[in-house]
């Protein structure tokens, strides 16, 4: 549950209650997530779910690249949008938790379209010789900023990065923060604001969700 949701749970319901429906295997993927894993809140969850389908449907891509799969849910919102001939690379190191996202990944119709990797973000990047058009990150916030900086060579003109809880709780807001993740999320969200080859947003939605897109 995020910050603004614990101020106003009701507003919360009523977006939910207005937004067109999940699929039913997000909405089984989205309950086993809750019954079996000890951190269900990091779940992307409905509201921000139906966002990135909706963003991903909109800029039709070809190549996504995931960061951060936990139980798969965002991927599979993400794969929504995909072009018919479109990949989206999905990137974890949680071994013990993989069986789920697999198990709802081999049920999906896109299931060819997802390639799922127990792989660490950062070795991925340095490495790689991929051009993507989406970049979906919700992974440790220590690395928010190197994420940043590995990915820019890695997007195209028009390509869209997405980072997920970039209002920690509103702890952004604290003039000092003491917490090493906080001080991370404050400069990627600065860096992301002043940087002259990228337009941005702060959505406010949940824990805050920075939309950046490459000129």
């Amino acid at each position: 549950m995020s910050f603004f949701e614990e101020q106003c749970p009701e507003m919360d319901r009523y977006l939910e209650n207005h937004t067109s429906a999940e699929p039913e295997i997000l909405k089984r993927l989205r309950r086993e997530t809750f019954q079996k894993t000890t951190q269900p809140h990091m779940i992307s969850g409905y509201l921000q779910g139906r966002l990135l389908s909706i963003l991903s449907k909109m800029s039709n891509p070809k190549n996504i690249l995931e960061i951060g799969t936990f139980t798969g849910y965002a991927t599979l919102c993400l794969v929504e949008g995909l072009s018919k001939d479109g990949k989206i690379t999905t990137l974890d190191i949680n071994e013990e938790l993989s069986y789920l996202p697999k198990k709802y990944f081999q049920e999906s119709e896109y299931s060819g379209q997802i390639d799922f990797q127990l792989k660490d973000a950062k070795v991925f990047l340095k490495e790689t010789e991929e051009v993507f058009d989406f970049v979906f990150i919700d992974a440790d916030k220590e690395n928010y900023v190197e994420y940043f900086n590995l990915i820019k060579p890695r997007i195209k003109s028009g390509a869209i990065v997405l980072f997920d809880n970039v209002l920690w709780y509103g702890k952004v807001l604290e003039e000092d923060p003491k917490q090493k993740s906080t001080q991370i999320i404050k400069e990627l969200n600065e860096m992301a604001s002043k940087d002259e080859d990228f337009e941005n947003v702060i959505l406010p939605l949940r824990d805050g969700l920075h939309l950046i897109r490459k000129k």
